[in-house]
């Protein structure tokens, strides 16, 4: 009788990925150790995470590869928020749950709360990459990385945007002026300790009261 189907094990033949592959490469050749740790999905997308002192040298190198394109620039705060998921009532006690602070860093791995993150985008190759950094806080808390300004010019108001929203300055920048809030606002709105007014108030964001809709003719007529 023919065999129908193999119900024996076999090993996956490993995806291999030359292109990304060689994009490591060559930005471990140019920045030696600075790479700290690479996450890459062969076929699909590729993060590699540099050490905070080679921002901008990342930066630089990945430009003169071929990627041109810049797509954003912004940073995450990794911390859990103190209130609760999104979804949580606000009058509801949050839960005392350990593995609920645990700061996890995504792909690429990371030590420290906040992180910056940049893509950017070879037209030509079709690849993009998405470059992390961690960003440490100094003893008096302030955060501080390389501009990549020079670099990329596109990345002025992202730079802007994220030192106004997260408290990160950023080395070289001419003008880290606020584009959304007053010039004396206290404090940084995407930091996740940041107790926003809209999600005390209620669920952010927010539980809209639905109306019920109107009956029907059919429906009055169920009734009866």
């Amino acid at each position: 009788m023919a065999q129908l189907s193999d119900t024996g094990t076999s090993e996956e033949t490993p995806v291999i990925d030359e292109l990304r592959d060689e994009i490591v490469a060559k930005l471990r050749s140019d920045i030696g150790d600075a790479v700290i740790d690479v996450h890459q999905i062969p076929g699909v997308d590729l993060w590699v995470r540099v050490s905070a002192d080679a921002w901008r040298a990342a930066g630089e190198a990945l430009r003169a590869q071929g990627f041109d394109y810049f797509c954003f620039l912004s940073a995450m705060d990794w911390m859990p928020s103190p209130f609760g998921t999104g979804e949580n009532d606000p009058t509801d006690e949050v839960e005392d749950d350990p593995s609920a602070a645990e700061v996890r860093q995504g792909y690429a791995g990371g030590e420290t709360r906040f992180q910056m993150l940049a893509r950017v985008t070879d037209l030509r190759r079709h690849v993009s990459i998405t470059l992390k950094a961690d960003v440490p806080e100094s003893p008096d808390g302030s955060m501080s990385i390389a501009s990549w300004i020079s670099v990329y010019a596109g990345a002025n108001w992202h730079e802007r945007e994220t030192h106004e929203m997260f408290g990160i300055n950023f080395d070289g920048h001419p003008d880290l002026r606020n584009m959304y809030l007053p010039g004396d606002f206290e404090g940084y709105p995407l930091r996740k300790d940041f107790p926003l007014l809209a999600r005390l108030v209620k669920p952010w964001p927010g539980i809209v009261d639905v109306e019920p809709m109107p009956a029907s003719d059919d429906d009055e007529g169920d009734d009866s």
